[in-house]
């Protein structure tokens, strides 16, 4: 069998097989029609989200004023002019505050022994590995009925700020543990190769290396994470938040509402005012959710790296 060669004595690529421009032009109308359908899903989204907050804004924007965060609730239609939510705005940042501080140094420590210094090759290390992602997919009211089963009676702490803090750590703890496993993974092995070969150890590598290249990636995903905990209100219902609350949380062991649960109290009340109330209260609660989220891309845009 002989081969062709090209100018200069070279032998000549073999020639590849390249769909013909026919069929190329088959597949054209079926990806155009996809994408317009993708594009099409995603208007529709984009404009429920708008249509929602707008009439959001407008149904609350008369009591969308300092009353909203410096008044207590009412339980009355005739006092519900002159109140606010400020019980609730308190109870959620003690709420979150605490989530914070109990799942975010669980996850990361978890992530960085998972990554850092599990072997795979052990059962109970793919085990735990395995459970963890089937937790990050179980719906929010099985952390309730857990919660409520095990930690408010078994344990006796009640239906307390501490106790809601725990159950939404438990429920946001996979996602805070699967980012920052994802932002250790990209940090290249290169550098973890050149700290070992000048003389550091395991630990020193990964406190002085790669935690902080991770870190951008590591944020971003716990503030996702306490994002999602922020506007959770399933489980809640189930450790005693719904009830009325005209106090501030003063300890760990105090009564509390948030605001998902304030707003689940208020929209339930048939007058307008009420409504109204609940209305502004949405608004409040979307623009912390924007904030977080706004945060969570200005880090990840501000301290990502390239390797």
């Amino acid at each position: 069998m002989t081969t062709t060669t090209a100018s200069g004595g070279r032998p000549a690529r073999p020639a590849t097989t390249r769909p013909s421009l026919r069929s190329r032009r088959r597949a054209r109308p079926g990806e155009l029609a996809f994408k317009l359908a993708l594009q099409f899903c995603l208007l529709v989204a984009f404009a429920f989200l708008v249509a929602l907050i707008t009439f959001a804004v407008y149904k609350g924007w008369n009591r969308l004023d300092a009353r909203l965060w410096q008044e207590m609730p009412a339980g009355t239609a005739s006092r519900v002019a002159r109140a606010g939510v400020q019980s609730a705005i308190t109870g959620t940042l003690w709420v979150i505050g605490l989530t914070a501080a109990i799942c975010l140094p669980i996850g990361i420590a978890s992530a960085i022994y998972l990554e850092e210094y599990a072997d795979n090759n052990r059962w109970y290390n793919r085990l735990l590995e395995l459970n963890i992602q089937n937790l990050a997919g179980v719906p929010s009211i099985v952390f309730g009925i857990l919660g409520l089963g095990l930690i408010a009676r078994i344990i006796g702490l009640g239906f307390t700020v501490i106790t809601a803090a725990i159950v939404l750590s438990l429920l946001v703890l996979p996602v805070v543990i699967i980012a920052s496993r994802e932002a250790l993974r990209a940090v290249p092995q290169s550098i973890r190769h050149a700290s070992y070969a000048l003389g550091a150890t395991r630990w020193q590598t990964t406190w002085r290396q790669v935690l902080p290249a991770g870190i951008p990636g590591m944020a971003t995903g716990s503030i996702l994470a306490l994002s999602r905990a922020l506007g959770e209100a399933a489980p809640l219902i189930l450790l005693g938040a719904v009830t009325f609350i005209r106090f501030n949380p003063d300890s760990l062991l105090s009564s509390y509402t948030t605001l998902p649960i304030q707003i689940y109290n208020l929209i339930k009340e048939p007058q307008a005012e009420f409504q109204e109330l609940a209305a502004a209260a949405i608004v409040l609660l979307l623009g912390i959710l924007l904030l977080m989220n706004s945060a969570a891309i200005l880090i990840r845009n501000r301290f990502h790296k390239r390797w």
